[in-house]
C-alpha cells in the first residue's frame, strides 16, 4: 500500500530503489544501529538487500516500512508491523536526532494506524537507550513491563522496556512477557 504522510516538517513515504544511497547511509551508520538487532551494512549490495527484504514488500499485510524524509531526502525510517504486537520501530541519522522528528514521524504513522482500525500499538527499547523511551512517552505510549531477550545475530541478552498505546478497550499485549524467563515491572519516573 503506497501511503504518503505529511507533517509540518516531514514527508513519510515508501522507500524506492532510488533511495539505496540513503538506505546505505542509515543502515551503515554504527551509531544509528547500536540498539538494533542487526549489524550495520558494509556495502551498497547489502543496502540493496535491505531494500528488497524490508521495503519492497511494504503494505498493510506486512505492515508499514517508510522513509522519514526532509524534503524528499530520507534521513531515517519508521516501521509498524502488520500483525500483533503491531510493533513500532524508528531510527534517524545522528544529525537529525534531538529535534522531535522521530516523535513527529511516529505520531503521523500512529494516526494512520488508528484510521486503519488497529486497536493498539507496542514499541520496545533497550534499557540502555532511554532516549527512545522518551520518544514513546511523547507519543502517549505507556510503560507496561521489562523483559529480557537474547538478540541474534549479535548474540547477547538485552533488557527491553515495552510500551503500548491503545486506541480501544484492549489489555496489555503479554507475548514478550510470557516468552521471557526474566521479566519484571519497573518503577519509572
Amino acid at each position: 500500500m503506497n501511503i504518503v504522510l505529511q507533517t509540518p516538517r516531514l514527508q513519510i513515504r515508501p522507500f524506492t530503489r532510488k533511495d539505496t544511497d540513503a538506505i546505505f547511509a542509515i543502515y551503515s551508520d554504527e551509531n544509528t544501529n547500536t540498539f538494533l538487532p542487526w549489524f550495520p551494512v558494509r556495502t551498497r549490495t547489502e543496502a540493496e538487500r535491505v531494500y528488497e527484504e524490508r521495503y519492497a514488500a511494504s503494505g498493510k499485510s506486512a505492515g508499514f516500512a517508510l522513509a522519514v524524509c526532509i524534503g524528499d531526502r530520507p534521513v531515517g525510517y519508521v516501521h509498524l508491523d502488520g500483525r500483533p504486537p503491531y510493533d513500532l520501530g524508528y531510527a534517524l541519522l545522528p544529525g537529525y536526532r534531538g529535534r522531535g522528528l522521530a516523535a513527529e514521524a511516529c505520531a503521523a504513522l500512529l494516526g494512520h494506524a488508528r484510521k486503519e482500525g488497529l486497536l493498539f500499538v507496542t514499541a520496545t527499547h533497550d534499557v540502555n537507550n532511554p532516549a527512545s523511551g522518551r520518544v514513546m512517552q511523547k507519543l502517549g505510549m505507556k510503560y507496561c513491563y521489562t523483559y529480557e531477550e537474547f538478540w541474534r545475530p549479535k548474540n547477547f541478552p538485552v533488557l527491553f522496556r515495552l510500551y503500548q498505546i491503545s486506541f480501544g478497550d484492549v489489555s496489555v499485549w503479554r507475548g514478550y512477557w510470557e516468552g521471557a524467563k526474566r521479566r519484571f515491572v519497573e518503577s519509572l519516573p
